[in-house]
């Protein structure tokens, strides 16, 4: 089972590497496509815009649409495009261009320069700060020719649309956001479904460990009992025994004793269940906390005193009147006194100190132990259900691991909180907060 496990994590993690692989690969053509899609796109608007400048070049400067010095029609300046567009003019076409490309949202700059003088006679605002950054700038040049054929071909000067953008990488990768962020999406639930898919594996796993503690410890529990049972039950056919009413009323005693054990077993499996389903109704009503805590004590004097083991009172609360089910209350605190006793120390008298404290609010029970104590892992995990800190196929103490969770969802049930402190080798620390009846 285990290396099947492995083998199954292994070919995820290859699985999800993969897929990142992939994605990333995909990314980087999907950029490099679309980098050459703008290119282009850029080419055919510089191509477009000289084309539509270069008609006015074909047309004599005594049929254009402006009026021109007519000393000047002589000089090739006449026949510039410079002279017949104004800088915004050329900048509206190249715009109007980029918008019927739907590019409208890439930054531009441009310049109209004279090829024969290196001189620009139009440029944007930023264009000669640009021109420089070939790092960061594309450039696509565009010469600006008469038609073919024209009467002012071979006069008009030549000149050349310069369109400057950004780096174009950059541009590809903005107009391919929304691509990125569902891909990215995407495989954000591709790799949280293999992170749920492993820890569904590692939680059936910790529940099979906790399911085979549990039927071990079950199969401890209930056997020592059965087999008491059994060895009476054969005492009592015994003729020596059933004529002594003495024995014979032991050896009964003895039945019934453990039979009201196994049951008890079995009432703690129920409870346990039923309030994990929270079908359990609590018969809340006002309590005075300390008397039960008090009766609750008197029962573990005798069997402190038997280990030579001592129990210190201290109900210092000034307000114990509490809102809670008086039998689920009293299975609280027994059990909390009954882990203490359970996980002292060999050969070292158990020692417990339960105290009470009160604020405005909350009523605070703290009890002290100086048995076994727990690891940071064990604190972690000892109000799971069935959770018993592993001491291998030692059955020294009994029990299926319900205690402390059924103490937590009892304290859950009445609006209050639980929190474990321990050391290991020097004992355990439970706080408890109940709010007060108001």
């Amino acid at each position: 089972m285990k290396r099947r496990t492995v083998i199954i994590i292994i070919l995820i993690i290859a699985s999800v590497l993969g897929v990142f692989v992939i994605q990333y690969s995909w990314i980087q053509n999907m950029i490099l496509l679309r980098k050459d899609q703008i290119n282009d796109k850029v080419i055919d608007i510089a191509q477009h815009v000289a084309d539509d400048l270069a008609t006015y070049k074909g047309v004599s400067p005594s049929t254009g649409i402006r009026p021109f010095d007519l000393d000047a029609f002589e000089t090739p300046l006449s026949y510039s495009v410079a002279q017949r567009y104004t800088t915004q003019e050329i900048y509206e076409k190249i715009r109007l261009q980029f918008m019927a490309q739907k590019l409208d949202d890439i930054p531009f700059e441009f310049g109209l320069v004279n090829l024969r003088t290196s001189t620009f006679q139009r440029k944007s605002s930023r264009f000669e700060d640009q021109l420089v950054d070939t790092v960061n700038y594309k450039k696509v040049a565009m010469p600006v020719v008469p038609p073919s054929g024209s009467e002012t071909e071979s006069l008009a000067p030549n000149e050349a649309l310069v369109i400057l953008i950004p780096n174009i990488k950059d541009v590809a990768y903005k107009s391919l956001r929304p691509n990125f962020i569902m891909a990215g999406a995407l495989t954000l639930i591709i790799f949280s479904a293999f992170g749920v898919t492993l820890f569904t594996m590692w939680r059936q796993k910790k529940l099979a460990d906790i399911k085979n503690d549990f039927i071990n410890n079950m199969t401890h529990e209930f056997k020592t009992p059965i087999a008491t049972i059994s060895l009476a039950v054969d005492a009592l056919r015994n003729e020596k025994v059933q004529r002594d009413v003495t024995k014979l009323s032991y050896f009964s005693d003895i039945i019934k004793e453990e039979n009201q054990r196994m049951n008890r077993q079995v009432e703690t499996i129920l409870k346990a269940a039923l309030l994990d389903r929270q079908e359990i109704e609590l018969n809340l009503k006002p309590l005075p906390a300390h008397q039960i805590i008090q009766d609750v004590a008197d029962n573990f004097i005798l069997r402190l005193q038997e280990k030579g083991g001592a129990l210190e009172l201290r109900l210092d609360a000034t307000n114990d009147q509490i809102r809670a089910d008086e039998v689920h209350f009293s299975n609280l605190v027994n059990n909390l006194m009954d882990n203490a006793v359970k996980y002292s120390k060999e050969n070292v008298p158990p020692r417990i100190c339960l105290f009470t404290s009160s604020n405005e609010r909350t009523f605070t029970i703290r009890l002290e132990d100086n048995g076994i104590g727990m690891n940071r892992e064990t604190v972690k995990r000892i109000f799971e259900k069935f959770y018993r800190a592993h001491t291998g196929n030692i059955h020294n103490v009994k029990g299926f691991g319900l205690g402390l969770s059924y103490v937590k969802s009892v304290v859950e049930a009445h609006d209050g909180h639980i929190r474990a402190e321990s050391t290991l080798g020097k004992g355990s620390t439970f706080t408890i907060d109940l709010p007060l009846q108001k």
